[in-house]
């Protein structure tokens, strides 16, 4: 069974529809890895655009993500002028408020700016019912 479910892009006044499906296999932890290696979004000094790999790891509950709805999801950020943190955590809240996950995991590894890199990861345990940002 597939139901759409809406979450709302604040920058953007849009809305972007993330589709969701139930989990096949709700009794058994298991790790779902989504890798986006060309994600864009721009920043917010310079309105030049950031480029960088999001990585999403969580631990489903009833739900998982259907994967084109997330790649339009991730693409919606190719304009907005953001901080690397703020895009990483707000990935995180996005996702976790529309999937309720077990436990969820984004990290966002940036290409060289002025020859230094940044890594952003921002966590999320269900049991301990907040988020642990490194």
């Amino acid at each position: 069974m597939r139901r759409r479910v809406e979450t709302q892009t604040k920058a953007s006044d849009r809305k972007h529809g993330l589709e969701v499906f139930e989990n096949p296999g709700p009794g058994r932890d298991y790790v779902i890895r989504h890798v986006a290696p060309e994600f864009t979004s721009r920043c917010p000094v310079t309105g030049q655009p950031d480029f960088g790999t999001v990585v999403i790891e969580y631990v489903p509950d009833r739900l998982c993500v259907e994967l084109k709805s997330l790649k339009l999801y991730l693409q919606a950020f190719r304009e907005l002028g953001i901080f690397y943190e703020a895009v990483t955590n707000r990935i995180l809240d996005e996702l976790v408020e529309v999937l309720a996950p077990r436990r969820m995991r984004v990290e966002t590894r940036w290409n060289p700016r002025g020859g230094m890199t940044s890594t952003i990861v921002a966590e999320y345990e269900k049991r301990r019912g907040r988020r642990a940002n490194r």
